[in-house]
């Protein structure tokens, strides 16, 4: 197996959608609003990704990818860090994150909101808990 790494090529909505429902993401990401998953897409600013070619087939398919917004000096929101489930423990998630640490500056911190399944991940990963986030779900009544 060979996994390509890239960094900002393009992911198209189906490829991404794809890879959320095979690595569990699919259950916390809005996989039914399409101009949701298409503004996921346009509006991040480093991406990073993951792609197998099979033996059959000449057409790679999405298996890992860091969806990130930032600017790059200060701070890097991790929206997504998703891998294929059937190739978790191979080290593509690490060389994701990896790859997305040399796209930014050294006093660039990483800040990202664990899936339940993977808060386990993360600590292995170096990162450290960080009680103090705050979450403001958008709905009409919370509007002023």
């Amino acid at each position: 197996m060979t996994i390509q790494y890239a960094v900002n090529a393009p992911v198209n909505q189906a490829a991404f959608l794809s890879l959320l429902h095979r690595s569990t993401l699919g259950e916390r990401r809005p996989v039914n609003n399409q101009q949701c998953i298409s503004g996921m897409l346009a509006n991040s600013n480093l991406v990073v990704s993951a792609w197998q070619t099979a033996a059959t087939s000449n057409e790679p398919t999405l298996v890992g990818i860091a969806r990130s917004v930032t600017d790059f000096h200060y701070a890097c929101y991790l929206s997504d860090l998703a891998v294929d489930e059937t190739l978790q423990g191979q080290g593509i998630g690490k060389e994701l994150m990896t790859r997305t640490l040399c796209a930014l500056q050294p006093t660039c911190k990483i800040i990202l909101v664990a899936a339940p399944k993977a808060d386990g991940y993360y600590a292995k990963l170096g990162f450290q808990r960080n009680q103090r986030c705050w979450v403001f779900e958008p709905k009409p009544s919370n509007l002023v």
